[in-house]
């Protein structure tokens, strides 16, 4: 494992792990995490993922997860919004690379998307291509019900105890505020549908078919109304985590884009 670095943002410790050299002349590959996500998490799939891109790859732990400062509770609705205008944004300002390129999973494809809407990256246009894994651009009963199903484990079972090996003292920070937003009466009315027509820098969504967090319509529904090129991967035998349960496909589709841009 490599060992993690620490930015330190707005006053506030923010965890990052760089994988392969970086030279500014070539992309920088960014990973945004899930909503249980941080950078240990990513398990293997950034060294080999910048292995097989001959790239860098960069993860980073948002506040209150991993080893990134804790965040106060409950998290606002607002929470993917302000993760993207205000920490995303600072994050990005930190690097050197002129062409950087969005991969997120879950709730960090949900982030990415918001920030290829806003108004920092139409004015610096620094990202040229996105990945959005298993993205979420509103609210199906089947994703309430698996954050249910995830609350009463969190609740009964060990859940607590193999979260805390990589969110350490954020794990109640981690789970709580990741479920108790989405499970939160006012969350319901969430939906990024009005802001994707304003993106219009190449995407690329896969998904797996069997993803019990969302349907196909999400992928649909962001090719439908971007205003850029969107292509869809939907992958057999794949769940919510295409670059687990299918790393090879998910991979190889990362690099074919990236050739194509």
């Amino acid at each position: 494992m490599v060992r993690p670095t620490f930015w330190r943002i707005r006053d506030q410790a923010i965890e990052y792990q760089l994988t392969g050299a970086h030279f500014r002349d070539q992309p920088l590959y960014l990973l945004l995490h899930e909503g249980l996500g941080c950078v240990d998490l990513w398990r293997d799939f950034p060294s080999t993922l910048s292995q097989a891109l001959g790239a860098p790859v960069l993860a980073y732990s948002r506040i209150g997860y991993g080893r990134s400062a804790p965040v106060s509770l409950p998290r606002p609705v607002s929470y993917m919004h302000d993760e993207a205008d205000l920490w995303l944004t600072e994050v990005i300002d930190q690097l050197t690379a002129d062409n950087i390129r969005l991969i997120g999973h879950s709730d960090g494809a949900s982030i990415a998307l918001i920030y290829l809407a806003g108004e920092h990256h139409r004015r610096h246009r620094r990202v040229d291509m996105a990945f959005c894994l298993a993205p979420h651009v509103f609210v199906e009963p089947v994703t309430i019900a698996s954050i249910e199903a995830a609350a009463q484990r969190f609740d009964t079972s060990d859940l607590p105890q193999r979260l805390k090996r990589y969110h350490h003292d954020n794990t109640e920070n981690a789970f709580r505020g990741w479920c108790d937003a989405w499970l939160s009466p006012a969350f319901r009315d969430w939906d990024l549908t009005a802001l994707l027509p304003q993106i219009d820098t190449p995407l690329h969504v896969i998904q797996g078919e069997d993803d019990e967090y969302g349907s196909a319509e999400q992928p649909r529904t962001i090719a439908e109304l971007t205003a850029g090129r969107c292509e869809i991967s939907m992958l057999n035998h794949c769940a919510h985590a295409p670059q687990f349960d299918q790393p090879e496909q998910t991979i190889q589709i990362i690099r074919t884009a990236s050739e194509l841009l």
